[in-house]
């Protein structure tokens, strides 16, 4: 790193830092402004901000690390974090939220379970849920960003991560959600540059002959092996019986994403959204905005395979491959985008934290009647309290993985089954949903305590145990109240098992006819999704490891869904509700 790095990363901290002054006003008018951004902000700035928010350092490391282990065949990981998202968003999902019209994901369990005890108590537990999983995020972020900074700054992680930590939790403070998704789209076009100017080092660098020669027979194929052959003690041994933790990954991936947002924070832009057809269209613009990261893993991986050499910690493979390989000058520009990822991801689930504090605990139980400009004051004091708890947390764990494989496959599996059931069972209540919920969170923090017991035992058997609480709780104590059960489907108009609800909404026969709201269609074209996604992800990996071929394949599966889409999908989107807004 030298003088000219340096200035670079310089001037991307004051442009960031200056947009949450700019916006500072704006974001303290109301909480809706603070959370929400007034709900007036492009569904293109909204998919920008959501897509990088995923786009984060920590979890970029994690990605090269996998395939530094396993190769192509790590692909197949991603589904537990629910990757396909997307493609729900797009098919049905990303309108059902935005028809919710809340601020908060728990607070639309009042929307589903009404503002009873049952309906206070589903939104306390969601509540409680999101706050654990968020703070828990930052203590993964607090994690990736200590290693990377080291490496070049010679501190210690710990410290790296503190000081980049609170700056970026100034310009949050100052901003809301304007400075998050404003400083986000500046983000993605860094990141965007970023990336590409890695693939094209890694492209220019590598050869078929050096990559035959360095790479174990099969690296580049994505067919997953029932069993991998690994020597006893490598970081891959844990992943030994891998078609089992495929299954248990898929599976976790599509009750996920079936069950609304895959992350707190995805949450927040669909309610963000202008309408139901923006929302749609942020969910199919969601993916696109991420392509370049994994070409950019995948370069950053193969340098460091054929180059690096062996790597005692997997998860520093990417930092070292930036420092030794990238061009002064270009390495500064690079090393900044890297940190727009991180503070993209650690801005946006910050964000969501201190709303899930503010709106879902403090108001109703404390500050009922206080007054907005009150409110915005606690959120603040919220997201520094959310960023301690998550430093605190980092500062226990061992590892990224070690958190991330806690978070997607033990704390996350307690809550899957309750918010799948609440779109697609009538009969779930708020007491099933909370007896699911919390039971499940509990399980998972028991499972703390056996680190070695593998994903493919914790997610059923936690899953099990919630599916089980949710649905007997709920059949042993009465069920939501008609009326809002026939307002929710009336707003929402969600498909499954809704019985009598359905006949009683008195919904226009016409209306429920149109393809719009067909379930055979909007399966259909989550299904096209799933396709492009998968083509659009993969085929920048293989191109940049110079496999055309297969690369060739993935773009025409790609293009040949999103022609699909363009008959089944685009033509049947929402109308919009306020045309003078625009598109």
């Amino acid at each position: 790193m030298n003088a000219i790095d340096w200035a670079v990363i310089a001037a991307y901290f004051i442009v960031v830092t200056g947009a949450g002054f700019w916006y500072l006003k704006r974001a303290s008018k109301n909480l809706e402004a603070y959370f929400l951004g007034d709900k007036s902000m492009n569904w293109v700035a909204l998919a920008m901000s959501g897509s990088v928010s995923n786009f984060d350092i920590t979890g970029t490391m994690w990605i090269v690390s996998m395939l530094v282990m396993m190769g192509m065949k790590s692909m197949w990981i991603h589904w537990m974090w629910g990757c396909m998202m997307g493609a729900f968003c797009l098919g049905y999902m990303g309108k059902w939220v935005r028809r919710s019209n809340a601020m908060t994901g728990a607070e639309w369990m009042v929307t589903r379970f009404g503002a009873d005890k049952g309906g206070r108590v589903a939104r306390t537990a969601y509540a409680f849920m999101a706050i654990v999983t968020l703070a828990t995020f930052i203590g993964y972020d607090f994690q990736g960003i200590g290693k990377f900074g080291s490496v070049y700054l010679g501190w210690p992680p710990h410290v790296c991560a503190m000081v980049i930590i609170g700056l970026t939790t100034f310009y949050v403070l100052m901003g809301g959600l304007y400075s998050v998704v404003i400083t986000d789209v500046i983000q993605t076009i860094i990141l965007t540059l970023a990336a590409i100017a890695i693939c094209a080092i890694a492209y220019n660098r590598l050869t078929p002959e050096l990559l035959a020669q360095k790479l174990p027979a099969g690296w580049e194929s994505l067919k997953p092996a029932w069993e991998l052959k690994v020597p006893a003690g490598s970081p891959a041994a844990e992943y030994r019986f891998f078609g089992i933790f495929v299954i248990a990954w898929v599976l976790k991936g599509l009750i996920t994403n079936a069950g609304g947002p895959a992350q707190l924070y995805d949450f927040q832009r669909f309610l963000a959204a202008r309408d139901e057809r923006d929302a749609a269209k942020i969910g199919a613009a969601w993916s696109p905005f991420m392509i370049v990261r994994w070409g950019m893993a995948m370069g950053i991986a193969l340098l460091a395979l054929t180059a690096a050499g062996e790597f005692a910690d997997p998860e520093k493979a990417m930092p070292s491959v930036l420092r030794d390989h990238v061009p002064t000058g270009l390495r500064g520009f690079i090393i900044a985008g890297l940190i727009a990822a991180f503070m993209s991801t650690f801005s946006s689930t910050v964000n969501a934290g201190a709303s899930y504090i503010v709106r879902d605990v403090w108001q109703p139980f404390f500050r009922p009647q206080t007054e907005e400009r009150n409110l915005v004051r606690a959120g603040h004091f919220a997201t520094i309290g959310i960023v301690l708890v998550g430093i605190a947390i980092g500062f226990q764990a061992k590892s990224i993985a070690q958190i991330w494989n806690w978070l997607m496959m033990a704390l996350t599996a307690g809550v899957v089954m309750p918010n799948f059931l609440r779109w697609y069972w009538w009969r779930i209540n708020g007491w099933g949903y909370a007896a699911g919920t919390l039971g499940g969170i509990a399980l998972s923090v028991i499972v703390l305590r056996f680190p070695n017991m593998p994903d493919y035992i914790v997610f059923p058997s936690i899953c099990a145990v919630s599916l089980l609480a949710a649905v007997i709780v709920s059949l042993a104590t009465p069920p939501v109240d008609e009326e809002i059960l026939i307002a929710f489907y009336r707003k929402v108009r969600p498909f499954g098992a809704w019985g009598d609800i359905k006949a009683h909404a008195g919904l226009n026969a016409v209306e429920l006819r149109e393809p719009s709201e067909s379930p055979a269609l909007a399966i259909l074209n989550v299904c096209l999704g799933i396709a492009a996604i998968t083509g659009c992800y993969l085929f920048p990996m293989y191109l940049v490891g110079h496999w055309h071929g297969r690369a060739m394949v993935c773009l025409a599966v790609t293009l040949g869904a999103i022609g699909a889409l363009a008959k089944t999908w685009y033509p049947y989107l929402p109308r919009p509700q306020n045309p003078a807004k625009g598109e």
